[in-house]
């Protein structure tokens, strides 16, 4: 099943399928403890993800080229705070116990603000990670609320705060905009805030109603309105302005950060096509070409690695046609742009159009977005490979 690595940066994403409560907007896979009951627990998916590692890393071993050393670990979920500063130390030792690690590997976690404390930082740090992402979304009460968001307005830059006070060079925060009732003094408070906490690296991103949601139940009732795209775009302007005015630079269509060394080095990974394993209940693995995806249910996902093998629920070898229409959709949306090189024929006609329509500029042989291109990047990207 496994393919080759491709000789780029090498990644281990952790899947944390654990939340207190679920926000109504969120379609990833988790679940809270009453929809586990006693099926699996924080305790059971460690024993678990301990021996999914170490059958990966064991099949890894068997490939022509040797596993490359880790360069990124990223810890998303779910909440990954809800395991506490000791936990999470606990993941980042089971990754060392099977893989080896890169002399400056980047290690980040995402984290809830109200799961989190100058303790719980300063234990991170001491294990050993360098980077934290903040789930903040709004500093708007009443945004956080149509969000079912449970922390507090202030708290996510108090966090921000205690992160940088515990030694954490790379702060993230996340932001959500567009939620239904938010005005534009609602972001232009959740800007200032974000600004204030001095973090380096910024994501936000447009609403999106997911079906299947509480969100969406309740937009279907017409109980919300629908986000409307004239407003989503206005709002992503007035973020980036802001941003760009305070020294915060897009490098990613959604992320903006303070200098290269700012930008988040393990999306970087995905964005740029390299390889990864993810880990945990539901998680998505890529490597040379080969991917493949884990079960989703914490207390299935344990049994299958019980059982000895992968906890994979699917696998699939990509194309060169699918694995040009990922480059491109992927490298469009970055500062640094395609390569022209990279597009066939047609792809490179319709670049030529895409520039003349303003929504993308030649720079050095690469086809990189403009203002506007960025505001219909996906448009970009049919058009290129839909000439």
């Amino acid at each position: 099943m496994l393919g080759d690595f491709g000789g780029g940066p090498f990644g281990i994403y952790v899947h944390v399928p654990f939340c207190a409560t679920r926000c109504g907007y969120c379609d990833f896979n988790t679940y809270t403890a009453g929809e586990l009951g006693t099926s699996a627990s924080p305790q059971s998916w460690l024993a678990a993800l301990r021996g999914e590692l170490a059958t990966a890393a064991q099949r890894f071993a068997a490939l022509p080229t040797a596993t490359p050393e880790v360069a990124t670990i990223f810890v998303g979920g779910g909440t990954p705070s809800l395991l506490g500063g000791d936990g999470l130390a606990d993941v980042l030792d089971a990754v060392r116990a099977n893989f080896t690690l890169a002399a400056h590997v980047e290690v980040t976690t995402e984290s809830n603000p109200e799961s989190t404390s100058p303790e719980f930082f300063d234990r991170l740090r001491t294990a050993g990670f360098t980077r934290i992402s903040l789930g903040m979304q709004s500093a708007a009460a009443h945004v956080l609320k149509v969000l079912d968001r449970t922390h507090t307005p202030g708290r996510a830059v108090a966090a921000a705060k205690e992160a940088r006070a515990a030694g954490f060079e790379h702060v993230n925060l996340d932001l959500i905009y567009g939620t239904p009732g938010e005005r534009d003094g609602d972001l232009d408070a959740s800007l200032d805030a974000v600004l204030d906490a001095g973090v380096d690296h910024v994501s936000a991103y447009s609403l999106i109603v997911e079906d299947g949601t509480a969100l969406a139940r309740r937009v279907r009732r017409g109980e919300l309105p629908a986000p409307d795209d004239d407003v989503l775009a206005a709002r992503y302007e007035r973020i980036d302005a802001r941003l760009t005015a305070a020294g915060l630079s897009w490098y990613e269509v959604s992320n903006w950060a303070a200098g290269e060394a700012a930008a988040c080095r393990h999306n970087l990974g995905y964005w740029d096509g390299g390889d990864w394993l993810g880990a945990g209940p539901g998680a998505h693995s890529h490597v040379g070409g080969v991917r493949w995806w884990n079960v989703k249910h914490p207390a299935r996902y344990s049994d299958r690695v019980g059982e000895g093998g992968l906890p994979a629920a699917g696998w699939e070898a990509l194309t060169p046609e699918e694995r040009y229409t990922e480059r491109v959709m992927l490298a469009v949306r970055l500062c640094t742009g395609l390569p022209l090189a990279d597009l066939d024929a047609d792809g490179r006609g319709a670049a030529e159009r895409v520039v003349a329509d303003g929504l993308a500029a030649r720079t050095a042989d690469r086809l990189v977005l403009t203002d506007r291109g960025r505001l219909l990047a996906d448009g970009v990207v049919r058009r290129l490979l839909v000439p």
